[in-house]
């Protein structure tokens, strides 16, 4: 009698792994960049990105279907930043230009979380330092704000009684498709090679 009981329990655990493993590939197969993505996101990708209206480097107000016409590689910073922001900037117009050489059309996007010192002009001499399809937008504090919460970014001002203060602040950068929205994160570490090739498995994925 024991003996039955071990193996209906032991044909009970395998059914209930084959119905896992078949809910598992199921969901999967529903996901046309299952095999691209590198990152588990907390509530899903649907959780981050999302509509936005800032004021791009020529001063126009425009939208997120303005902006991401493209595979887009997008990152929050601000243009006083003494490291970080150069740095990743720097990183992700290189990973746009290595995909390039690969055939593949995509765009670098710096939005400023500094609207007293990013102006349009500002973000036009900044921008064009990194790459020639770079957008940068800023806004106001509400705008800059909505955006950064749609993409569950953080930022704060530090106090300071002078123009060179500094600003704490995330530092992902976010992959983003036209009609798909944002599909991935990239962390620091990551290389623009890392990231040129993650990004171009998407796009042959769109």
């Amino acid at each position: 009698m024991i003996r039955i009981y071990s193996i209906g329990a032991a044909a009970l655990v395998a059914v209930m792994l084959g119905v896992l493993g078949w809910m598992v590939l199921a969901g999967r197969s529903n996901d046309q960049f299952a095999q691209c993505r590198g990152t588990a996101i907390s509530g899903g990708a649907g959780s981050i990105g999302g509509p936005f209206e800032l004021v791009d480097q020529t001063g126009r107000t425009v939208t997120d279907a303005d902006v991401i016409t493209m595979p887009t590689i997008l990152y929050f910073g601000y243009t006083f930043c003494p490291d970080v922001c150069p740095l990743d900037t720097a990183r992700n117009a290189l990973a746009v230009e290595l995909l390039e050489d690969q055939g593949y059309m995509a765009r670098p996007v710096f939005i400023s979380v500094d609207p007293q010192r990013d102006t349009p002009e500002v973000l036009t001499q900044f921008s064009s330092v990194f790459h020639e399809r770079m957008i940068g937008l800023t806004g106001s504090e509400e705008q800059i704000r909505a955006a950064s919460r749609a993409y569950r970014t953080f930022y704060s001002v530090q106090p300071g009684d002078d123009e060179y203060y500094l600003i704490d602040h995330s530092t992902f950068s976010y992959l983003v498709l036209p009609e798909h929205g944002f599909v991935e994160v990239f962390r620091r570490d990551q290389s623009a090679e890392q990231i040129a090739e993650q990004t171009a498995c998407f796009i042959e994925r769109m």
